[in-house]
């Protein structure tokens, strides 16, 4: 593409859109990068830039951008049924399929699926559900939820008050919904001195355990979280955390939600991160590599005891009322089929984990680096978290934007991350293989080694760091 429409399509972006995730008025000033097209972990922008894709879009494209079998079975089914609803007894065989596939791919006792279009509208739906099922047995107090510090469920109303990010609830007068917030399970951040990573456990779930005490058990809800931690900075449980959990939610007849969104579909190394973890959800919530997010898709994975009391209650009433237009679209049905048949045929959840496992140990010879203090995460997704004083654990000064610094320079590297603050994500598509992986780490090394230069001549970092 030319210099001249690459440089009015910038100039039209400026004036029309808001984007999401972005300051404004920076965006004004620097624009944007337009990518152009995609193919397996590269894309490419209008100037004609090569990037591998690390962060798969936004921890979504599972096989890689411009599978032709997903173009095919899109184009298949637009030309079939371009769209239908399943509102008042209708339905049709791509919703069914994929419905009856969801059920035989995750744990044995979540049997029902409800269709959304995003993780948000599937984190409302869990929420409008679990209200919904306490009211049907007479349980009016049972509302509130608990969630974690630093978890991200979405960016709707009841989903954005489960998310735990202050910038998502600042001006936006959230939370809006009664929800608890309980310390972030991250040893490396939240471990107290001395403290082992047992008792880093022990001491998250007796916090738990009194919360709920104190709001009240006939009170409290549903707990939701992602099994790992993904948009709040990539961070896996600690040892017993999710079975102390489970057991807690028992223990006081609260339901259990596993955010999936990020995790699900082979992404930890596991096919699901419940399954990674040990643990059993009440509900289970599913979007991103469920269509590669070539087309949007989400959908909340329910057990019988839940379905059969909301059912009745349905019948009570005459009808379940809640439900969007697009709810089982039939494109992202046959889409999410033939992605799913893709992933299973190729392996790639055993990639995933083989490669992954690979990618974490390549990834962890970066801890020597003067930048680095922690590398975590499962599976293929990772976090390199940055920080000022390695043996102090001492973050960077949030002024200095050092995160934000790392992914520019990454840009120039022809690598695509994301910074979460000063934490540094990776969440590659699930078709990488071990040299693209290496490729990705040295540019990943580059990108720190440049980051760190900048931050010596401006006189930020001490000077055995530069």
């Amino acid at each position: 593409m030319n210099d001249t429409l690459t440089t009015a399509l910038a100039r039209a972006d400026i004036a029309t859109e808001l984007h999401p995730y972005t300051d404004a008025r920076l965006h004004e000033q620097i624009g944007p990068i337009v990518i152009e097209r995609g193919q397996g972990i590269y894309v490419y922008d209008t100037a004609g830039n090569e990037y591998i894709e690390a962060m798969a879009g936004l921890w979504s494209v599972a096989v890689g951008f411009s599978e032709p079998r997903l173009v095919q079975a899109a184009a298949a089914q637009m030309a079939k049924l371009p769209y239908y609803h399943i509102f008042g007894h209708k339905s049709h065989e791509p919703a069914i399929r994929l419905a009856e596939k969801l059920v035989s791919m995750t744990p044995a006792q979540l049997t029902r699926v409800f269709f959304t279009n995003s993780g948000s509208e599937a984190n409302d739906t869990v929420v409008k559900l679990v209200w919904y099922y306490n009211n049907a047995l007479g349980r009016a107090k049972k509302k509130k939820f608990l969630a974690r510090d630093k978890a991200y469920h979405g960016i709707t109303v009841a989903s954005g008050s489960l998310t735990g990010l202050p910038n998502n609830h600042r001006d936006f007068d959230l939370p809006a919904i009664p929800v608890r917030h309980l310390t972030c399970p991250h040893f490396y951040r939240e471990g107290r001195a001395a403290e082992t990573e047992a008792q880093f456990t022990a001491r998250l779930l007796a916090e738990a355990e009194a919360v709920i005490l104190e709001e009240g058990p006939e009170t409290v809800a549903a707990f939701i979280g992602e099994p790992l931690m993904g948009a709040g900075g990539v961070m896996p449980p600690p040892r017993g955390y999710w079975p102390g959990i489970e057991a807690l939610c028992r223990k006081y007849e609260i339901l259990l939600v596993s955010d999936e969104v990020i995790n699900g579909f082979g992404r930890v190394g596991s096919p699901f991160g419940a399954l990674h973890y040990g643990f059993k959800p009440d509900l289970m919530v599913v979007s991103k590599q469920l269509t590669s997010s070539y087309v949007p898709l989400a959908a909340v994975l329910f057990s019988e005891p839940l379905y059969s009391v909301i059912a009745d209650n349905s019948a009570k009433i005459g009808t379940f009322g809640h439900g969007f237009t697009t709810s089982g679209h039939p494109l992202a049905m046959a889409v999410a089929l033939e992605n799913l048949k893709i992933i299973e045929e190729r392996d790639l959840m055993g990639q995933a984990a083989r490669v992954g496992a690979f990618m974490q140990q390549e990834l962890a010879k970066l801890a020597a680096h003067p930048l680095v203090g922690e590398v975590r995460g499962s599976g293929l997704i990772a976090g390199v978290e940055l920080v000022a004083d390695k043996a102090m654990r001492r973050p960077f000064n949030p002024q200095l934007k050092v995160g934000a610094r790392a992914f520019g320079i990454g840009h120039r590297h022809g690598l695509i991350i994301r910074a979460i603050g000063d934490t540094i994500a990776l969440c590659p598509p699930m078709i990488i293989t071990e040299a693209q992986v290496q490729e990705v780490i040295t540019r990943l090394k580059k990108t720190l080694d440049d980051t760190a230069a900048q931050l010596a001549a401006d006189g930020q970092l001490q000077k055995r760091y530069a």
